[in-house]
């Protein structure tokens, strides 16, 4: 286990995940986030092969749909 501040609170999860495994473990639904790792914007096609390390710091961003009121 590592820790990470994952949206400002510290948080502990396996050693070794990728931004993807990462979002995966959290149940996040993938189609509809961003990332910030260690404050800089993680593309979607690298989250495969990014790695979250020890004493990350993590923003997951949820996207909200709108429409005209």
């Amino acid at each position: 286990m590592i820790e990470i501040v994952l949206n400002g609170e510290r948080k502990n999860i396996p050693a070794g995940l990728t931004v993807t495994s990462l979002l995966e473990h959290l149940e996040v639904d993938l189609g509809r986030v961003a990332v910030e790792l260690n404050r800089t914007l993680v593309r979607k096609r690298d989250w495969p092969q990014t790695p979250v390390e020890a004493n990350a710091l993590v923003e997951v961003v949820h996207f909200v749909g709108g429409g005209r009121c």
